[in-house]
């Protein structure tokens, strides 16, 4: 039981990484059930890389990172609205633009630094355990915003994320509500940066919220597995970083990922064993 539990206890960083962890995998678990299944991996991923322009310069002029990088999310998100307003292009080609741009950029400013090699680790693969209080505030704010917003949308996100169209005739406008839904996805990218790092947040976003998929059928349910599996991905995470000496945010998204490939095999498993036995069923 001291393995498991004395870290924690006798550790005051990886306790607060524990809880800031959880707060992340609970945003995480909210706005990644949208993200799968509204489709919206593309954007997801677009985001969680470009905001670190904003975030280079953020730390180059001495500010807080977190404010670069909601710059670069408003860019990024306006962008793709101007493109795909302004155009005939799609708003696939319109995020892999502005993706590959802001990409671009963030890795020229980062090369004209000569003292950016290890701010930009920490911004890549996040400082879970140099997580401060403060950090945890603003994360509880942050999850608490989306908590609600998602209760206040519930409806017309339900309706966008399985029939857009019905959102339409029942009075909500898709287009209101899908760019609710980025800002959504931008605030936990903004907010879990610090904490796993840009590189590493789509996969708090996507593993956690992909295994609830394949668990359960309603999103309730589903939002509930993802912020649960994230937590346990959090915990084995950490325990696994610091009796091995490996890095923790890494640490926690490669266990996320682990979990959603043991769940799809076990659920195709009982697929194979269902099929197998209406089949003798009928035979």
């Amino acid at each position: 039981m001291n393995w498991f539990v004395d870290p924690f206890l006798s550790n005051t960083f990886l306790l607060r990484a524990l809880l800031a962890g959880i707060l992340v995998s609970i945003t995480c678990g909210i706005v990644g059930t949208f993200i799968v299944l509204r489709g919206l991996a593309f954007i997801g991923d677009a985001l969680a890389h470009g905001v670190l322009p904003g975030i280079a310069v953020a730390i180059l002029l001495g500010i807080p990172g977190i404010i670069g990088a909601s710059l670069g999310a408003v860019v990024m998100i306006g962008g793709i609205s101007l493109i795909t307003r302004k155009s005939r292009l799609s708003s696939d080609t319109a995020i892999g633009l502005l993706f590959v741009g802001m990409l671009a950029l963030g890795v020229m400013i980062v090369s004209r630094s000569t003292t950016f090699s290890g701010d930009i680790v920490r911004v890549l693969f996040g400082e879970i355990l140099g997580i401060n209080s403060q950090a945890i505030l603003l994360q509880v704010i942050a999850t608490l915003v989306i908590a609600v917003t998602t209760f206040i949308c519930a409806r017309p996100f339900l309706l966008l994320c399985f029939n857009p169209e019905q959102a339409q005739v029942s009075g909500f406008s898709s287009s209101l509500y899908h760019n609710i839904m980025l800002a959504m996805i931008a605030v936990a990218v903004i907010i879990s940066f610090q904490t796993v790092g840009t590189m590493l947040v789509f996969g708090m976003l996507l593993a956690p919220a992909g295994a609830g998929a394949l668990i359960a059928r309603r999103i309730e349910a589903m939002m509930a597995w993802a912020a649960l599996i994230g937590t346990l991905s959090v915990y084995t995470g950490l325990l696994t970083s610091y009796h091995f000496n490996l890095a923790a945010g890494s640490s926690i998204v490669l266990v996320a990922t682990l979990i959603f490939f043991g769940v799809l095999m076990v659920k195709n498993i009982q697929l194979f064993h269902d099929q197998q036995t209406v089949k003798n069923i009928n035979e």
